[in-house]
């Protein structure tokens, strides 16, 4: 995991409508970093941030997943779950690394590479909370809460 208090790594990747999308300079983002798309914890985890999507938009809060599959995938997530969070996709794990949220990990007792399910939340480019193998089902909320102490 990078430290809180260090530079969030930019990035330029495409979102689920082929748009590029770019770590902003200023404001306030949510990185979350997920495994696959339209597993069951990724579901849990993108829907508890659409159900709490009002919450984030009060707060001028933008929300963006991260997984190494493919554009189209991450449409038809997007579509068939109603999501308003821009998906990036990170085919071969270049930004998910550079967050350190990409390696080697045991998947039903394979050893596969991919996708660790971290967040880092980054206020005007530098990162202001760190999240490490969350709860996808409560994890939205848990961010709310964090930033509204900070």
């Amino acid at each position: 995991m990078l430290d809180t208090g260090t530079d969030a790594p930019d990035f330029d990747l495409q979102n689920q409508h082929g748009e590029p999308v770019s770590l902003p300079e200023e404001g306030t983002v949510v990185v979350y970093f997920y495994p696959r798309a339209d597993t069951p914890g990724c579901t849990k985890e993108a829907c508890s941030f659409r159900d709490a999507w009002s919450d984030y938009e009060a707060r001028d809060v933008r929300v963006f997943g991260v997984s190494d599959d493919p554009v189209e995938d991450l449409a038809d997530f997007a579509e068939k779950f109603d999501l308003p969070i821009d998906l990036l996709s990170d085919e071969g794990g270049a930004v998910s690394s550079a967050y350190e949220s990409y390696g080697e990990k045991t998947v039903f007792g394979n050893v596969v590479e991919g996708v660790y399910r971290n967040t880092y939340v980054v206020r005007d480019g530098e990162i202001v909370l760190a999240y490490e193998g969350v709860d996808p089902e409560d994890h939205a909320d848990e961010i709310l809460a964090d930033l509204d102490a900070l």
